[in-house]
């Protein structure tokens, strides 16, 4: 039985497809068509629906559209129509009862714009899409039996229970907003989950963290990462504020209690402008309510389920120091997070929910060890792109030995290999790699790409070293977690220690990406230390690359030293 899993609502729309409970493919929309969280700016701002990665699933699968069995949309028109469904979860109302249910001024409800779009791609894909897509999608007869409405939050649920190692667990999403929805809670046993409690519209803490976001100057939906790492350069002079919007209830509850920002903080910071410890001390100050939230959010879900487990996702479980806090002084033994836990996740969590239902099956099939499920290329393909660009190349008798030896010289590459990362975190298949051991890495790093000088570089480290350089650091695969680095180890790996002290981490180990593993191997042996720098391979603005023409395109456009492209290696 093949489920596709469809997330175009909101923003990073993304496609997987699921075979019989296992993963096949996953992969976002921005990654080929290069609009940055699949925005397109013109003819006017919309988000993009995801024809190029569905296109990539079904090449995976090798199957037609047509030889889908179900299809997955991350979102339920369903409970913004009628006050019977409004403030429900897809899990408490069945679909059948949605269709008898629907009111007649809704003339098509089970089409939205996608949909539609789907059954007459090929007229929809004439202008400005490439002839295959036309073609994957010609002959399309998509009955509207095949298609389910998943809640956004159930989406985002089902991603982190119903792909976690737990059997058991509690199982918490926050973000900015779903259909109603902002935070649930839940329990998951098997392929089930229960609904046990949500917070609605308008009371958001990803809303909230968003709203900060511009008023310091960033992108919403886009840079909430940039105002977590500008956090630590400041101290909790706005705290009172914060508390005074973030107002906790009982049961789960809160409030977001009178936002306006420039009536409290001032006029916004506008782009070009310099950061200042005002604008620290703003950041410092809603990261360090977010956390104590998060905390008391968690605590209340724990006593409430009694599970050890848990599993979170949504936007704000992007947040590594907020997890990290829930990590260490939570209560909760366990906790796995959803490495694609913004919106892009949602499509997986879509398509395992709807595969569970359909095969009736409540044994779990699937654990996700690696986010690795996105397209990748033959060192035949990567040799003609190159042929074709003119550029000069070499072929690797050694990958690990030789671009270690590359890193030894304190030179920066871009590193490509294998299939992609799903995901907003480049994890060692498309990223850009450089020696911690010069602390001048970070801010070298920073201006190859563009970046402000206030963000951190992360590490990757060998799976079974993590321990020795970072506090109680183990298995750690999705850059999701931070740990402090060991005191007798900074000022080995300076380029990735942050202000606080703290790095983000990624483990691998050899099942996870033998090639990258390798690498981690022959630089430990060279130099003493098991340690990278890792970044993710893009510059300001873009998506990470794809193809091996957008790595091309990248490297030469920017001052790398030298590209790791497959088996081959090209260099400046």
């Amino acid at each position: 039985m093949y489920t596709l899993g469809i997330n175009a609502a909101f923003h990073d729309s993304a496609a997987c497809i699921i075979k019989d409970g296992m993963l096949l493919a996953a992969t976002e929309e921005e990654r080929f068509t290069h609009f940055k969280h699949g925005k397109r700016p013109v003819p006017f701002s919309t988000w993009e629906l995801p024809f190029h990665a569905i296109d990539y699933c079904l090449k995976i699968a090798d199957i037609h559209i047509n030889d889908i069995d179900h299809i997955a949309y991350s979102f339920d028109p369903y409970l913004l129509v009628g006050e019977q469904y409004r403030g429900k979860s897809t899990i408490e109302i069945p679909f059948e009862e949605k269709r008898s249910h629907l009111n007649d001024e809704f003339s098509n409800p089970w089409e939205p714009l996608f949909l539609s779009s789907i059954i007459n791609a090929p007229g929809q894909l004439r202008d400005g899409y490439p002839h295959h897509l036309q073609q994957r999608f010609i002959g399309c007869n998509i009955g509207r039996d095949k298609w389910h409405f998943v809640e956004h939050h159930v989406s985002h649920a089902a991603s982190a229970y119903n792909c976690s190692p737990f059997k058991n667990a509690a199982v918490m999403t926050v973000d900015g907003r779903g259909e109603l929805a902002t935070t649930t809670y839940n329990t998951g046993s098997g392929q089930q989950l229960n609904r046990i409690g949500q917070v609605n519209m308008p009371h958001s803490l990803g809303l909230l963290y968003e709203n900060v976001t511009t008023h310091l100057g960033f992108l919403h939906s886009s840079d909430e990462y940039k105002v977590m790492a500008l956090a630590s350069y400041g101290k909790p002079e706005f705290v009172k504020d914060f508390i005074e919007i973030v107002q906790l209830g009982s049961n789960g509850q809160y409030t977001i209690n009178n936002q306006n920002l420039t009536e409290r903080f001032g006029p916004k910071r506008l782009r070009h402008e310099d950061f200042t410890s005002f604008h620290f001390n703003i950041a410092h100050s809603l990261q360090l309510v977010l956390e104590e939230t998060m905390l008391e959010l968690t605590g209340w879900l724990q006593r409430e389920t009694q599970e050890e487990n848990l599993c979170l996702a949504g936007g704000v479980a992007l947040n590594c120091v907020a997890n990290a806090r829930i990590r260490d002084r939570g209560a909760f033994k366990n906790i796995w997070v959803q490495p694609a836990s913004g919106d892009d996740g949602t499509a997986l969590g879509a398509a395992l929910w709807v595969d569970a239902q359909q095969r009736k099956s409540n044994d779990k099939t699937f654990v996700m060890d690696h986010c690795y499920w996105g397209p990748e290329y033959t060192d035949e393909e990567i040799e003609k792109a190159m042929k074709l660009w003119k550029v000069p190349y070499r072929r690797l008798n050694n990958i690990a030995e030789e671009t270690a030896d590359i890193l030894v010289q304190d030179k920066i590459i871009g590193w490509y290999q294998g299939r992609m990362e799903f995901g907003p975190r480049a994890l060692g298949s498309r990223s850009i790699l450089a020696s911690p051991i010069n602390p001048a890495m970070q801010a070298r790093l920073n201006e190859v790409k563009d970046r402000e000088d206030f963000r951190p570089v992360a590490p990757v480290v060998l799976e079974e070293e993590a321990g020795e350089w970072f506090e109680n650091a183990g298995y750690s695969p999705f850059m999701l977690f931070i740990y402090d680095v060991k005191p007798d180890k900074a000022d080995k790996i300076p380029a990735v220690r942050h202000t606080d002290g703290t790095a983000r981490i990624q483990t691998i180990n050899e099942r996870q990406h033998k090639n990258y593993y390798d690498l981690l191997k022959a630089f430990h042996r060279k130099t003493g230390v098991p340690v990278l720098v890792n970044t993710s391979f893009n510059t300001l603005g873009k998506p990470i690359v794809c193809t091996p023409r957008d790595a091309i395109e990248c490297f030469w456009s920017s001052p790398f030293d030298a590209l790791i492209i497959g088996s081959f290696v090209i260099e400046k």
